[in-house]
């Protein structure tokens, strides 16, 4: 798991300006509500004065209420009122760490790091999303009991649909890129590939839509990624009828996964058919969450030599090479430490705040060393 990523943190439903949302992700808590005028603020979950729980709080004046002893927090992370010294300014270090906020496709997301503004990788933009072409099913979040990187191998690899999805109809790669090495493009912050599958487009289609249409042209997909928790497939049925579907993942911790998924389509386009498709893709889901829950070992081998690994697996190969990458930049979390030190201190993610001003009260989460 890596600091200085976007991360999705809640529906923008759930986040209100009337009651706090509380989550957690990368092994820690996060808090989120709404100001007055409706701008959504992300913070560290951990009160620094007596170690309260500002999630089980309540949100009043723009700020966010811990229950233990009253201290206010604004939507900047700072304290602006210690019920008990009502006429000072709280110290300087009375303050929590505040994330960057963006909100798209229903989704509060937030920058898990102290990166400035010009340096942060980005969070994948759906071009699509607003093109009156195209229509998004309701957004679906829903959690998964495997590690991330497992889960976003799993849609790296297009070799498994043909043994896990028969409720796409078992697409087969055609046989020519079983002979060679798949083909994997390199992007900013990832990779990407596409294929083509020898089964019809009419049985993945039929499949999807829950009827007997028929199709008669080869179906291709392809899959891509975006820093370590971005992913996106793109599966084409006809020149009329396609999938865009993506999925930001969020790592609750080393064994537990949450996915918001937001599934474009550019055909049947009524309302109507939303429930229908919705059922469909998560029946697609549950094949892979019933893999993934039972790999072993749950987290992503250390070294490619503890897999027997093929060409097919080359999308596989390339996240991973990316992930080293992001060791390199010392972006990765030291979660074994984390584990071992929990209970006897608190661990933030350093905000970007971190980087202007010092005399932060909790200790920044531990990284492996770069």
């Amino acid at each position: 798991m890596y600091i200085n990523f976007w991360y999705p943190v809640a529906r923008s439903e759930d986040v209100k300006s009337d009651a706090p949302f509380r989550t957690e992700l990368l092994g820690l808590r996060f808090v989120a509500f709404r100001d007055s005028q409706g701008q959504a603020h992300v913070l560290h979950d951990v009160c620094i004065h007596r170690g309260g729980s500002l999630g089980k709080g309540w949100v009043r004046d723009d700020s966010v209420v811990c229950p233990y002893h009253g201290w206010r927090f604004g939507g900047d992370g700072r304290c602006n009122l210690i019920p008990t010294l009502p006429d000072e300014a709280p110290p300087a270090r009375a303050k929590v760490d505040s994330y960057p906020v963006q909100e798209k496709y229903g989704i509060v997301f937030a920058f898990l790091g102290d990166l400035p503004e010009d340096e942060r990788p980005p969070l994948y933009q759906i071009e699509e999303y607003d093109d009156p072409g195209w229509r998004a099913n309701r957004l679906t979040v829903f959690e998964v009991p495997a590690f991330y990187e497992r889960s976003m191998e799993n849609g790296l690899d297009p070799s498994h649909n043909e043994f896990v999805h028969p409720a796409q109809g078992s697409p087969i790669i055609s046989a020519n890129l079983r002979k060679k090495p798949l083909e994997v493009e390199n992007v900013s912050w990832g990779s990407r590939f596409l294929v083509r599958f020898e089964h019809e487009a009419q049985a993945m289609e039929s499949k999807a839509l829950g009827d007997e249409r028929t199709v008669v042209t080869q179906a291709t997909a392809g899959s891509g990624h975006v820093g370590p928790n971005q992913m996106q497939t793109w599966i084409r049925f006809s020149e009329t009828s396609a999938f865009h579907q993506y999925f930001f993942e969020a790592p609750i911790d080393d064994m537990r996964t949450r996915i918001f998924f937001v599934n474009m389509r550019s055909f049947l386009l009524e309302p109507e058919h939303d429930d229908r498709i919705g059922r469909v893709n998560l029946v697609v889901a549950q094949e892979d969450i019933d893999i993934l829950a039972e790999l072993d070992p749950v987290q992503t081998p250390d070294s490619n030599t503890k897999e027997v690994l093929v060409p097919s697996d080359r999308a596989v190969v390339v996240y991973r090479e990316w992930l080293k990458q992001f060791d390199d930049k010392g972006w990765r979390i030291d979660f074994d430490t984390l584990k071992a030190r929990r209970g006897k201190s608190a661990f933030a993610i350093p905000s970007p705040a971190r980087r202007t001003s010092k005399n932060w009260v909790i200790e920044p989460v531990p990284l492996q060393p770069a």
